[in-house]
């Protein structure tokens, strides 16, 4: 396998088949989607997990080698995130290559996964061109799996002000991985008490992501703490790990003080252990006792 260490850092995107997510990355210079190989082996032998899958794939690409195909040593590595968010060396493949590996692996799912595959090259041309379509097809996704336009809507905003955090930690020399997860636990403990893991249990999560199951009113403060931390850093410049730290947990501190503000005068805790599956109502009770404090100042009625 070769390591294209320069190939589309940064540009590694979720893809849904199905349902099932598949890692992807795309290289600009090229023009071409790289697909991880053990995402979809698990997809196409329902692998019940990435052990399985890495462990078929491993089978398969020794197979291969005595065959004498080329298709093991023609296939790259990119570094891609995993579930605990770092990124490792990765088995990728383009499309090309990832179509020669499905011919090798009996699978009903063959031809829907190459119809896939066309359909995402297709849709990345369509979204250079348009990059709108990039946002119209996150809401699309989002709506097939149940949640509201209103809370699509926060996602997708709450997208672009990670997406701002992000870039404010990259020019402060912050190294992706560890440090954007320690920043990361800083501002999460300082508005809602709990770092990220604890976060997640809180809700009955493991892998999933977490701003997904989120309520509206999560989203928004989540938003607050990060923007808020972004415009500090931006006045404050900090230098290493631990003056960013400090910027963390003062932005932290603005989305914490809001979320106080809002208990105390709803009665009902913003921080709710329902997650995704169970979020339309609670979002409707939370807004619920908000709108009576926005049209008065009297308490709600028990």
């Amino acid at each position: 396998m070769r390591k294209e260490e320069g190939c589309a850092m940064g540009n590694d995107k979720i893809q849904l088949f199905e349902d099932k997510r598949i890692r992807t990355a795309w290289d600009a210079e090229k023009e071409e989607w790289y697909f991880s190989i053990v995402d979809a082996v698990a997809v196409l032998t329902d692998q019940p997990d990435q052990r399985h899958a890495a462990k078929y794939w491993s089978v398969l690409k020794t197979r291969l080698k005595k065959e004498g195909s080329e298709l093991t040593t023609k296939c790259s590595q990119l570094k891609m995130r995993s579930a605990d968010g770092k990124r490792y060396n990765t088995d990728v493949a383009d499309t090309e290559q990832l179509l020669r590996i499905i011919q090798s692996i009996p699978s009903s799912k063959a031809e829907p996964f190459k119809l896939w595959l066309a359909q995402v090259g297709r849709e990345r041309i369509e979204e250079t061109i348009d990059p709108e379509l990039t946002i119209d097809r996150a809401l699309e996704t989002y709506l097939k799996k149940g949640y509201s336009r209103e809370w699509i809507n926060q996602r997708l905003q709450a997208i672009q002000v990670r997406k701002e955090l992000t870039d404010e930690w990259d020019a402060r020399g912050v190294q992706m991985g560890k440090e954007y997860a320690i920043l990361t636990d800083e501002i999460t403990k300082a508005w809602s008490g709990m770092n990220t893991r604890q976060y997640k249990n809180f809700k009955g999560l493991k892998k999933e992501n977490l701003r997904d199951n989120m309520t509206t009113l999560e989203l928004v403060l989540n938003m607050l703490a990060e923007a808020t931390t972004t415009e500090i850093s931006k006045q404050k410049a900090p230098e290493g790990l631990q003056e960013n730290v400090e910027v963390a947990r003062s932005g932290g501190k603005v989305a914490g003080d809001a979320r106080k503000a809002i208990e105390q005068q709803t009665g009902v805790p913003v921080i709710t252990s329902k997650n995704a599956a169970q979020l339309n109502q609670v979002v409707a009770n939370l807004l619920e006792s908000a709108e009576i404090f926005a049209d008065g100042d009297k308490k709600p009625e028990k």
